[in-house]
């Protein structure tokens, strides 16, 4: 028996297909830049129009393997690669408002129509007579003129059908299949499950119950509240805008443990949203596909083509750092526990209880707290220097749009020019925390970057995170590591509106994973410069700028709760391994597999990994499974290649020039440590990383 929602699909189908030349999305775009036109697209629109676009991608991909002339890279790889552009179009519109705007229709089409998409993509990747003239291209490659660019597009695919089981037997092909179709719906449960989890819990309190939370903090409780129909009241909520500063300055223990105990354990509570038995089907739904491809786990699979290349040399780096790490972590908790004693009060600190001691040793050794910092990091102030620092480094010019159509109101857009006023691409960025948008903060595109027939098509880049909304007379201010976000997404978003390359394969961020970070996290050593900060940071309300005392005391505590930021990352960096180098299949007991590879590596009761199990979006929902290292990995690329600004100038011109030439504009379209060398001349070392965050 169907459900109703599938029979509500079902029905979409049927009513508008035959209205499929009025749908938006099934037409070019009239609307400026080409942008989606969010203002006539309906949900109903998706399902006909998913339809259709696979319809017409197959028949250009019957046109490619019919083609009766000898395969070549034109005929076969880039007829190939440039295929599919409307559906892909289709894709990125739908599943970035999947993530950033989601309501329930949207995630019942998700689950319909993602299981098609793996069918969809699987035919192509199996399709026998497609990868003969694809591999007839890669053995004959020395006899085709191909540049370097070419070259490494060819490489990808011919290894893409690989790895996609093109060399299977037809019953092989089957298996896999139904593996990756019962993955794609899994990932899908997964993520679902994790916003309702985050969106169903609610801390309501009385004014009686805020001893300690500075004014702005409970001004946007009280706004929370009165949005969720609880006027008089405060809410705090598991997204991280409030719960992490709520366990910052609360002094109410118990309410602290109840908030933090409702966030670590998302997906652990044994209800309808519980993740256990689904993270249980993922693993082993990867140790089958791994084994039928030929790799001994998903993370030799995984890694084949990333940097790192196998699981040894990840578990080799997270164990250097983790050396490192450790011991500065338990003295940081031996200095709150001192605290605790200090005071008189008669318990063992505990994970719930970090962030508010932490604040407290930040006051008593720095004199700095974040409610010092927070008037100086005004949102729309911090936006604006991300703007004047890609003006400095590379010349850019960003102007506001207000004419194109958005899919929220709280979405700005932005054009952006290069130094001699060529148009690079268009920006969306979309700041605040909300109920339809998932957690954490991300980098997307509407529209990758590419060239058709020499024209430089403009990439259409989205930046999503989850700051404060504004308050009040109050506007979002930012914690100093909502400051780095922000410019962390900001380098992605250079990385594909920078993007000059001809091929989609490998335009923009469509690197190894691994590398992928390095233009996001250099961006994050500028607003850690007193120079820069000096230029950016001005208090909302006076409008002077932070002082020259409060900045130095920024700088002094750079290496301020760095043993536990480490540690918490790399905890979740050891877990996701050890999830994905398991070798067979098995009756996953998930808590206990988590405690045991935690109680392994030794880790303080104090400290839990960063992302537990259950709530782990990046590995389970994300692309980040065998790859959530990449973000240390990429830190120890993006440390040393800010040595070379370190030594030439903050803003050299010829450095960034370097920079922007090798690293930002080149894509995938070359080996990675290739196109590092280049920049900087010699492969990285780790020792400005351990330096950077006081672990040397």
């Amino acid at each position: 028996m169907k459900s109703a929602a599938t029979v509500w699909l079902l029905s979409l189908v049927v009513l508008f297909t035959a209205h499929a030349k009025e749908n938006p999305l099934l037409q070019e775009f009239d609307t400026p830049f080409q942008v989606p036109p969010f203002n006539r697209i309906q949900v109903e629109h998706f399902v006909p129009a998913f339809e259709q676009a696979i319809k017409d991608h197959n028949q250009e991909i019957e046109a490619i393997v019919e083609n009766t002339q000898p395969p070549t890279f034109e005929n076969t790889i880039a007829a190939l690669d440039y295929s599919g552009e409307k559906l892909n179009q289709i894709e990125l519109v739908f599943y970035n408002l999947r993530s950033a705007d989601s309501n329930p229709q949207i995630q019942e089409i998700a689950k319909e129509i993602s299981p098609k998409l793996s069918a969809h993509y699987d035919s192509i990747l199996l399709n026998a007579d497609l990868f003969k003239r694809v591999k007839t291209v890669y053995n004959k490659k020395d006899k085709f003129d191909l540049n370097r660019e070419q070259e490494t597009v060819l490489e990808k695919i011919y290894k893409d059908f690989v790895r996609g089981g093109a060399d299977l037997s037809e019953t092989d092909k089957d298996t896999l299949r139904d593996i990756n179709q019962q993955m794609s719906l899994a990932t899908i449960q997964f993520g679902d499950n994790v916003l309702a989890e985050t969106n169903d819990f609610q801390l309501i309190l009385e004014e009686s119950d805020l001893d300690g939370l500075p004014e702005w903090l409970r001004s946007s409780a009280a706004e929370a509240a009165k949005d969720a129909g609880h006027s008089g009241k405060y809410v705090f909520t598991l997204h991280k805008p409030s719960w992490i500063p709520f366990l910052q300055y609360s002094e109410r223990r118990d309410l602290r443990e109840k908030l933090y105990k409702a966030v670590m354990m998302r997906g652990d509570n044994g209800n309808e949203n519980d993740n256990k038995g689904i993270i249980r089907n993922i693993v082993n739904l990867r140790v089958q596909k791994a084994h039928l491809l030929g790799y001994d786990s998903h993370a030799h699979y995984v890694l084949d083509r990333n940097m790192a290349g196998q699981p040894e040399r990840v578990y080799s780096l997270l164990n250097k750092l983790w050396g490192a790490a450790l011991p500065v972590a338990k003295q940081e908790a031996a200095d709150m526990q001192a605290m605790i004693d200090e005071q008189g009060d008669d318990f063992k600190l505990a994970s719930w209880d970090w962030w508010y001691y932490a604040e407290k040793v930040r006051q008593q050794k720095y004199a700095l707290s974040e409610e010092e910092l927070k008037p100086y990091f005004k949102l729309t102030a911090m936006r604006d220097g991300a703007f004047d620092l890609a003006n400095r480094l590379f010349g850019l010019e960003i102007r506001p749009l207000t004419s194109l159509p958005v899919y929220h109101d709280d979405v700005e857009t932005f054009e952006v020019l290069d130094r001699d006023g060529t148009r690079l691409g268009i920006l969306y960025m979309d700041f605040y925390t909300r109920a339809s948008k998932r957690g954490g903060a991300w980098c997307t595109s509407f529209r990758e970057q590419m060239k058709v027939d020499g024209e430089r098509i403009l990439p259409v880049v989205s930046i999503v995170t989850n700051f404060p909304k504004p308050s009040g007379d109050t506007p979002s201010l930012l914690s100093y590591d909502n400051v780095e976000t922000l410019f962390h997404e900001f380098g992605h978003g250079l990385h594909n509106l920078l993007s000059q390359c001809t091929y989609p394969r490998v335009s923009g961020t469509s690197v190894p994973r691994d590398f992928v970070e390095l233009p996001s996290q250099i961006m994050e050593n500028w607003p850690a410069e007193p120079s820069v900060i000096r230029k950016y940071a001005w208090h909302y309300k006076t409008g002077e700028p932070m002082p020259d005392e409060l900045i130095a005391k920024l700088d002094k505590s750079k290496h301020f709760n760095q043993g536990f930021a480490t540690v918490e990352y790399l905890a979740a960096s050891f877990l996701d391994m050890d999830y994905h180098t398991l070798e067979k299949q098995q009756e996953l007991d998930v808590n206990g597999f988590e405690d045991q590879s935690m109680k392994s590596l030794g880790l303080i009761d104090e400290i839990i990994p960063r992302y537990r199990s259950t709530y782990f979006m990046h590995i389970f929902s994300g692309g980040y499974s065998s790859g959530y290292y990449s973000y240390i990995w990429a830190e120890v690329l993006d440390a040393d290649a800010y040595q070379a600004f370190k030594e030439n100038g903050l803003f050299d011109p010829e450095t960034a020039e370097s920079f922007r030439k090798y690293i930002l504009e080149t894509g995938g379209s070359d080996d990675a440590m290739v196109l590092y060398k280049r920049f900087r001349g010699h492969e990285p070392t780790i020792k400005p990383l351990l330096e950077r965050r006081g672990l040397e």
